[in-house]
């Protein structure tokens, strides 16, 4: 072995190589390269959801992730972070696994009984679509001049079974009564690690600016019992009389066609004391001209806050940094919808909502991902109550 070569790991075995490296090492030196999986899965009722998130950040020798709960205003989180190169070919941390049975088709997620949380569950993703690659989400700094994030990430819809325990109550996951999605992204990411003391601050509020994004990816059932999936992505930016939109979505059937969106006006409205979505409408255009509107609404309070799993950063703490060779920790909240408590942990949540798209003859469920900053006079809300 050359010295600098990366060492043998599992996936080497297999053809899949695109750079003169093996697959202990990345194309990039940037410590904020991530490879990243976050799912859910929810009872279409809403009363009760399971998440799993893990990352792995070759550059930093940290792999992470979390492991949640929620039900209704509560939310159970077991987080945990390792030394990679301990397990290079092992997608798990403590309890927290990840596994591919099939792939693109079956996913299986764990979260073993701990002495963190009184939390367990297992449950096994079977998609109803293909996997869809998203736009590149490319960007800079405000400066213009440092390269934030650079990724790639597919997405897909499917349904879950197995089990879930809190507080040794334990629940069935039944194809039939949940619902299931993924994501799987890799590439330089934004908010990884503790931000560095010697470049210019960026990051937090700007008075005057205003940006709303909304993503999701939405499980369509027919009144014959078939499938189909709905994603879309939204984000706005206002500016200072600067205005900027970008937006992506598609209709994706089960034999593989896509149905693509070229234009998408979001119509959904929120709770001005939290921001929480509370449901509205995308008002779509097809490529072919027509119009399609899809409905959403929130079926409660249940949805798993990605701030508890370090999104966004909680306490000064972020994924991808670096605690111990092993670190396993739990949290309890007991009211997530608390305005205080949002604040700690963000917007940002895999919200359960039930959806309507008559053109489509489909009803059905969705994770919508949400977050709303500065004023929108239009939707109630101001810049005195923004928070990220």
């Amino acid at each position: 072995m050359t010295p600098g070569d990366g060492p043998l790991v599992d996936a080497d075995e297999a053809f899949a190589h695109q750079i003169v490296e093996t697959h202990a090492h990345v194309a990039h030196a940037d410590r904020s390269w991530t490879e990243k999986v976050c799912a859910m899965a929810a009872s279409r009722d809403g009363t009760l959801q399971v998440g799993l998130g893990v990352g792995k950040y070759a550059n930093r020798n940290v792999f992470d992730g979390y492991a949640s709960v929620s039900r209704g205003q509560e939310q159970w989180t077991v987080r945990g972070s390792r030394r990679l190169s301990d397990h290079a070919d092992t997608l798990s941390v403590g309890p927290i696994s990840y596994t591919v049975v099939e792939p693109f088709r079956r996913i299986r997620f764990d979260c073993q009984p701990n002495d963190e949380m009184p939390i367990a569950f297992h449950w096994e993703f079977e998609a109803i679509v293909p996997a869809h690659l998203e736009d590149r989400d490319r960007s800079r700094a405000r400066s213009g001049y440092r390269l934030e994030s650079d990724l790639l990430r597919y997405h897909q819809i499917g349904l879950a079974s197995g089990w879930v325990e809190v507080e040794g109550e334990r629940t069935t996951i039944a194809d039939g009564q949940w619902f299931s999605t993924r994501d799987h992204s890799w590439g330089i990411r934004y908010d990884v690690g503790q931000a560095p003391t010697d470049i210019e601050p960026a990051g937090g509020l700007i008075p005057g600016v205003s940006f709303r994004f909304s993503w999701s990816p939405m499980l369509l059932e027919r009144s014959d019992g078939s499938h189909y999936a709905i994603h879309h992505q939204h984000r706005e930016l206002r500016a200072f009389g600067y205005e900027e939109r970008r937006m992506e979505g598609s209709i994706e059937h089960s034999d593989g066609r896509i149905d693509r969106i070229a234009a998408i006006q979001s119509d959904l409205t929120f709770d001005p004391t939290n921001r929480r979505v509370i449901g509205g409408a995308l008002r779509c255009t097809m490529e072919d001209g027509s119009e399609r509107t899809v409905s959403v609404r929130s079926l409660g309070d249940t949805g798993v806050h990605l701030g508890l799993g370090l999104y966004m950063g909680l306490d000064g703490r972020h994924h991808g940094e670096w605690r111990a060779p092993i670190h396993l920790e739990g949290e309890y909240v007991a009211d997530c919808t608390d305005p205080d408590v949002a604040r700690r942990i963000h917007q940002i949540r895999d919200a359960v909502v039930e959806v309507d798209d008559p053109v489509g003859g489909g009803h059905g469920w969705a994770n919508l991902q949400t977050t709303v900053v500065g004023a929108w006079p239009e939707l109630g809300l101001d810049e005195e109550s923004s928070f990220l």
